[in-house]
């Protein structure tokens, strides 16, 4: 097997690994190679386009690159909530203007990534045959990629069709005249179930957790809006990268200084807005003040309510959990669907799943005759896509066996015992909780960093020490521990995958994250070992 060397290689061809390709390649100057297995560009959005499947966060335009003033000014979005469909089309756009593709090996799957001590170089091989080295391996796998798909017993004896949200098919599926059952309500099933009830003979939802969903308030963008925003950008950037990736002024009223009506007008007002303002612009604390969570909690499902005919289904949809612990999903329709003749809610919890048949769910209580499956399941999110890959690091230590009992990181990008790796989006990072096409360019900004200082001292190999390791994850526990966060089993606990380690994935800090970025390289890189070159 022949091997060709570079002096990077990028695995995946989503907002993340697209930026550090260009960014390594135009800016640095790197000999580049990039890796996805799928057969174009766009990550996450490639795979996910199930129908209603659209941005869930401050979307039009600002999820989409920031570095580029000519690639804002170029790009027309049509909605305020991006279709997943637009997200693509804009992905393929950056990729051709600025000459991505060349650099990019698709339909290839990399099966191993190994570190050779001896060399300072990354080998990784490919489903495809091939045999590549580099002297840095950059992750930019996905954080919500690997798919969670639940063994119930005797889904192998299901005959009909069974289609995942995360990996949905390119040739068009219809529901005309079909029985159509759905398991889950996270952000996918929230989206996808009012599209498939617009022409399915009958849906029924099987509910594992109630959630909380916000109107989105979806729109055609104006034209003098987007003219604005352009007008704009620079100042715009600045305000995602130092208010958590939210690019407007966001509230500093204290629910304390209004009366109980002054509130929920506050909140009516905010819900009227749509989108994410509840959360982020009715009072200070949401996500730390109980008293302030519960009547924001309160507030909504009585909006449930109101929106649900039927109480007992309206019951059936009442969130429990502290409002927002969970990933809040923007919705367009979802709980008017309930009031459907033809949409059956089963709450999994009263009445759990016991086993399928050909044709049938069968419940606790009932059989629920289907003839397509619909898992609206979620990811093994954050760290599900580097343990998929499994590099290898020093002495051959791989990653599963490293983060066997938790995920270690410095950063959110660098693992110790693994030179030069670095993640986009791995945990300990922003990720989610930040604007992620941004937080990616500024994540491959320190990369950049790091990689000029290693070079200019004419070092072989970087990479944390685990004191720096533990510093970290106590850093973002400590965090965390501030919020109601980690009293919800969600996936940023790692509660939806059976036996993963719970500990909360994300870093909350929002721009606090990224000066420690820029402190840490003005700092000569503290926390990290960098090795002579051999």
């Amino acid at each position: 097997m022949s091997e060709t060397t570079y002096d990077a290689i990028v695995i995946g061809a989503g907002f993340g690994g697209l930026y550090a390709l260009h960014h390594l390649r135009d800016e640095m100057g790197l000999n580049v190679r990039g890796f996805d297995g799928a057969s174009d560009v766009g990550g996450t959005w490639w795979y996910n386009r199930y129908p209603g499947a659209r941005v869930d966060a401050p979307s039009s335009p600002f999820y989409a690159y920031t570095f580029s003033q000519d690639l804002v000014d170029e790009w027309v979005w049509p909605e305020t909530q991006s279709t997943q469909a637009d997200v693509l089309r804009y992905v393929e756009f950056v990729a051709d203007r600025l000459d991505l593709r060349r650099n990019i090996t698709f339909d290839t799957v990399v099966t191993d990534a190994r570190y050779n001590d001896a060399t300072q170089h990354w080998t990784i091989e490919t489903d495809q045959g091939a045999k590549v080295t580099a002297r840095f391996l950059i992750c930019a796998v996905g954080a919500l990629f690997v798919a969670n798909k639940p063994d119930y017993p005797g889904i192998d004896e299901f005959t009909g069709d069974i289609l995942h949200t995360g990996r949905w098919p390119h040739e068009p599926v219809t529901f005309e005249g079909k029985r159509v059952g759905v398991i889950g309500t996270g952000s996918s099933g929230v989206q996808v179930i009012p599209q498939i009830a617009k022409s399915a003979e009958h849906v029924t939802v099987f509910q594992r957790t109630p959630q909380y969903a916000l109107p989105a308030r979806n729109r055609p963008l104006p034209p003098e809006d987007l003219a604005e925003y352009r007008a704009n950008w620079n100042e715009l950037r600045g305000s995602m990268r130092h208010r958590g990736g939210w690019p407007f002024p966001t509230t500093k009223l204290q629910a304390a200084d209004h009366s109980l009506e002054e509130r929920y007008a506050r909140y009516e007002e905010m819900w009227q807005r749509g989108g994410m303002h509840l959360a982020i612009n009715s009072f200070q604390g949401v996500y730390s003040d109980e008293a302030l969570n519960d009547e924001i909690g309160a507030f909504v499902r009585g909006k449930i309510r109101d929106i649900v005919d039927d109480p007992d289904t309206a019951d059936k949809l009442m969130p429990s959990y502290p409002f927002g612990t969970k990933r809040l999903i923007l919705d367009n329709g979802y709980f008017e669907t309930f009031n459907r003749p033809a949409v059956t809610l089963v709450d999994l919890r009263a009445d759990p799943i016991e086993r399928f048949s050909d044709a049938a769910v069968h419940t606790a209580e009932a059989e629920h005759p289907i003839d397509m499956l619909v898992l609206a399941t979620g990811f093994d999110a954050v760290s599900g896509s580097m343990l998929q890959l499994n590099p290898k690091g020093r002495g051959g230590l791989s990653l599963r066996d490293k983060w066997a009992d938790r995920f270690d990181t410095s950063l959110g990008m660098t693992v110790a015992g693994f030179p030069n790796l670095f993640m986009i989006h791995g945990p300990g990072s922003p990720g989610v909780f930040f604007t992620m096409p941004l937080g990616a360019e500024l994540q491959t900004k320190w990369i950049d960093s790091c990689i000029r200082h290693l070079e200019a001292e004419e070092f072989g190999a970087v990479e944390p020490t685990v004191e720096a390791e533990a510093a970290w994850d106590a850093e973002i526990q400590g965090i965390a521990n501030r919020t109601l966060y980690p009293r919800t089993d969600s996936w940023y606990m790692g509660a939806n995958i059976p036996g993963k380690p719970r500990q909360f994935l994300g870093h909350l800090g929002g721009s606090m994250y990224f000066n420690r970025l820029t402190e840490i390289a003005e700092a000569g890189f503290e926390g990290f070992v960098f090795e002579a070159r051999r």
